[in-house]
């Protein structure tokens, strides 16, 4: 029998907490023998400009997809943009064993990718963040990274002036407080202790020399072939992780430099040997380190999987 786990379930049961240690474990497992994470799907639907991914793969515990929507009409419904359903394969008989809408714990997921990898790679006294971009998924990144970080500052960088100008307020119904002002490019990165994209674009997004050595960079949004956020020049100054290296370098931010890393010129390191403690992390404080996450289907096997266990907890099944 296939358990269905819908959307104001998993919606009230996630949250920056619950979602860290999962992703955690999931990042551990994605560097560990035996997971396996298969291509990703990135297709369109019958109107082009509606999206849909679709990732796979497995471990010892868990296999399962995870279908990622992006429907460009929905807001005009009354519906989110952005949709996420994880479904878990019953490994003793290959059914779908359960179904989870994971739309908002999707956010979450990502932003605790961040955070796992934050509190690996960032200075511990990383007091000013700089975000680049003040959609929905912005706002995730800064609420996980200042559960971990003693953040006191946060510069907002966006296109649309009137988003990063009400993104204080939108943080603060989150419960974060922080002190928030609207920046360009070049003043945020110079003044951050961590930077962190969260944007579709496909074209850098600052330049490197603003980058201030002891900086740990996190780029969140490049998860298709084209996209891109951060210069090529900062990767000679820094010392380079991702979620999966084989996925990064072929959707990921490390698309860009791909026979460089083939060749051996730079070296990336899954974040999961550094949670083992295979690699080292941060080597100084003076250190630039950077993340690249495209996003893994481990990770939404893992949450689907804590999100399952939680509902039935709560009766909620």
């Amino acid at each position: 029998m296939v358990t269905f786990i819908p959307e104001d379930v998993s919606s009230r049961l996630i949250s920056h907490d619950a979602a860290f240690e999962p992703v955690r474990r999931a990042l551990v497992a994605a560097a560990s023998e035996g997971a396996r994470v298969f291509p990703a799907v990135i297709a369109s639907a019958s109107d082009p400009r509606d999206r849909f991914s679709i990732k796979s793969g497995s471990t010892a515990e868990l296999a399962g997809l995870k279908v990622g929507a992006f429907w460009h009409d929905n807001p005009a419904r009354g519906l989110p943009r952005h949709n996420s359903t994880i479904l878990l394969i019953d490994q003793d008989c290959g059914r779908i064993g359960a179904v989870v809408e994971a739309a908002a714990a999707n956010a979450y997921r990502t932003a605790a990718a961040d955070a796992v990898a934050a509190a690996a790679l960032a200075r511990p006294d990383s007091e000013t963040l700089a975000i680049f971009g003040a959609g929905n998924q912005a706002l995730y990144e800064v609420g996980a990274l200042a559960r971990i970080l003693p953040l006191r500052r946060l510069h907002v960088v966006a296109r649309e002036r009137g988003k990063a100008e009400g993104f204080a307020a939108r943080l603060a119904e989150q419960g974060v407080t922080l002190d928030v002002r609207v920046s360009g490019p070049e003043e945020a990165c110079r003044a951050a202790d961590v930077i962190v994209t969260a944007t579709p674009s496909q074209a850098p997004l600052f330049s490197a020399e603003w980058v201030r050595p002891g900086t740990h960079v996190a780029g969140m949004g490049s998860d298709g072939r084209g996209k891109q956020e951060l210069p090529v020049a900062l990767f000679e100054r820094a010392r380079l992780f991702c979620d999966l290296p084989a996925q990064s370098i072929e959707i990921g931010e490390f698309q860009h430099v791909r026979a460089r890393i083939e060749g051996g010129a730079l070296t990336l390191t899954a974040i999961g040997a550094v949670l083992e403690g295979r690699e080292p992390g941060r080597t100084s404080p003076d250190e630039i380190t950077v993340f690249d996450s495209s996003g893994i289907a481990l990770q939404d096997f893992y949450l689907g999987q804590f999100l399952l266990e939680a509902a039935r907890a709560a009766g909620d099944t």
